[in-house]
């Protein structure tokens, strides 16, 4: 799995879509806490559930029907934060979301991802698996492996981020210069 701070930095970048902007701290930090909540499934390790289950680590927390149902239940969230554009926020949080396992089977370890659970129990990786996986254990995170963690998701996270971010500020610029 990329980093806590990776996936965060996914739902950040997504918060920088919707406007108004007073409200794009508050859709940041939700947007964050949702990229990154999928792997809350590592309690499971210290209650007995197996990798392999499907209620195991990267396995229905990370599936794209837990992110449509959580982006879903949390409407009236996406309501208060966004109301003029609850339902396009429902999908950048179903985004931010779902972004937590795409980013997950792009590593270049774990045992694949369940997208499809609860309909396909198989765990999948995508063709391409250019990020280094970073330690499950939070007293690894810091170890000495770190560093080539880190420069793994700045490449292949966090400079995407950026264009994204960039060409959303470009976008924008640009619209603003034809309502002139």
């Amino acid at each position: 799995m990329p980093s806590p701070l990776a996936h965060a930095l996914v739902g950040v970048s997504l918060a920088a879509v919707p406007q108004p902007i007073e409200r794009r701290a508050r859709l940041a930090l939700a947007f964050a806490a949702l990229a990154v909540a999928p792997d809350l499934d590592v309690v499971g390790f210290y209650a007995g559930i197996a990798y392999e289950h499907p209620l195991g680590h990267r396995g229905v927390t990370h599936s794209l029907l837990f992110a449509l149902v959580v982006a879903a239940l949390l409407f009236p969230l996406w309501s208060r934060l966004a109301p003029a554009r609850s339902v396009s926020v429902a999908g950048l949080a179903f985004l931010a979301l779902a972004s937590h396992g795409i980013l997950d089977a792009a590593t270049d370890g774990g045992r694949g991802v369940g997208f499809f659970i609860p309909f396909d129990n198989e765990r999948y990786f995508a063709p391409w698996r250019p990020i280094r996986v970073s330690p499950l254990e939070l007293s690894r995170l810091f170890s000495g492996r770190a560093v080539e963690v880190a420069l793994s998701e700045l490449v292949w996270v966090g400079l995407p981020c950026l264009l994204f971010l960039g060409g959303l500020f470009g976008l924008r610029r640009r619209w603003a210069t034809r309502g002139a």
